[in-house]
């Protein structure tokens, strides 16, 4: 803890939630956070097909490896 009482480690979510539409936005629209768990879901994606992350990182790395698939499969 920090001398303010904040965590240093502490996932500040509106900047997280910010970067990941930045960089991902065009492909999916739909980004977000609930109770911890991170979403994301494509735009060509059947409803209930979300991709899903513990952290923003893991998020990016699984939205990072379904665009490849997307990619290689000709989308």
């Amino acid at each position: 803890m920090t001398a303010d009482g904040r965590d240093p480690f502490a996932v500040d979510e509106d900047r997280a939630l910010d970067a990941l539409m930045l960089a991902w936005g065009n492909e999916y629209p739909e980004i977000w956070v609930h109770g911890g768990e991170w979403g994301a879901h494509h735009k060509d994606a059947p409803d209930g097909d979300d991709i899903t992350g513990s952290t923003p990182d893991e998020l990016n790395r699984a939205i990072r490896a379904d665009w490849s698939r997307r990619e290689a499969d000709g989308g």
